[in-house]
């Protein structure tokens, strides 16, 4: 066994201890509203509920390590004190993880990942409508933890109405755990699916993905792609050349001979199969064919 000291430690390194040790953490999907009642929506897994009565749920937008600024999140809950916390199911997780993209401000991250907004009943921010389990929440306070990057900063929400999916009850009115099948964050790309372990999803293109908003009508509104195939797909920078498609087809004639005359379900029915592989360019470049 090692033994550190926090302070020996660069503060990239102690996050990267902290987050892969104190894991699977539940992830917060943050809906807020900045000052312009602009939409706004990103994951955090700093995040947990602290009390019954009152219902308080706290999640903690930290300070970013490499350059000391603040998310959105932050700025829009101290200018509107009112935020919507989305629980997070293992079908929607690639497009939260595309929703965590550094957008310039003012973008709207429910346009880029292709999720749904839903008017909140009590407060002004949007639900997230493929969230099973949704949370309006007023903010109660924010807590500064500290002023250098990595520091985190609290949001004491309290729950002033909560909205939870038929689909995930039983009888009673009861959660059930395995139909709720949620998901949580652990270290570097891993994520943890409560009922089946650990998997990976790699972190958003750093170049900043196109985003579902900007996919052709044709494969964002895809009767076979789903939320998590349109997650992958939106995390690209740039769209193939026709040339670079034009080369895959070539490449790929031999294996799908009737690629000319093939139908959009078929295409669609092909590409998810090369998202289950991670391949997003062969994926992109067969939907262009």
């Amino acid at each position: 066994m090692i033994s550190l000291n926090p302070t020996d430690l660069s503060t990239g390194k102690l996050h990267s201890y902290l987050l892969s040790a104190v894991a699977p953490r539940p992830i917060a999907l943050a809906s807020t509203i900045d000052k312009d009642g602009r939409p706004n929506l990103s994951p955090f897994s700093f995040f947990n509920v602290f009390s019954a009565n009152p219902p308080i749920l706290i999640f903690s937008p930290s300070r970013r390590v490499r350059d000391n600024t603040v998310k959105h999140t932050l700025t829009n809950v101290k200018a509107v004190n009112e935020v919507v916390i989305n629980v997070v199911s293992y079908d929607m997780v690639q497009q939260v993880s595309l929703s965590s993209t550094e957008y310039a401000e003012g973008i709207n991250e429910f346009d880029k990942s292709g999720l749904t907004m839903l008017k909140s009943e009590l407060v002004k921010p949007f639900r997230v409508a493929e969230s099973p389990v949704q949370f309006e929440c007023k903010v109660n306070d924010v807590i500064a933890l500290g002023a250098e990057g990595g520091a985190g900063n609290l949001v004491i929400c309290e729950v002033v109405k909560l909205h939870i999916s038929k689909d995930v009850l039983d009888g009673d009115d009861q959660i059930v755990q395995e139909k709720l099948d949620l998901v949580a964050r652990a270290g570097g790309n891993y994520y943890n699916r409560a009922k089946k372990g650990f998997f990976e999803v790699p972190k958003p293109n750093q170049k900043i993905g196109i985003g579902v908003d900007n996919m052709p009508h044709e494969v964002k509104n895809s009767m076979v792609l789903t939320g998590n195939d349109l997650g992958m797909l939106g995390n690209i920078e740039a769209l193939p050349t026709k040339e670079a498609v034009t080369d895959f087809i070539k490449t790929v004639s031999e294996r799908y001979p009737n690629i000319a005359t093939m139908s959009l379900r078929q295409k669609h029915k092909i590409a998810r199969n090369y998202l289950s592989y991670g391949d997003i360019n062969s994926a992109w470049k067969l939907l262009l064919s």
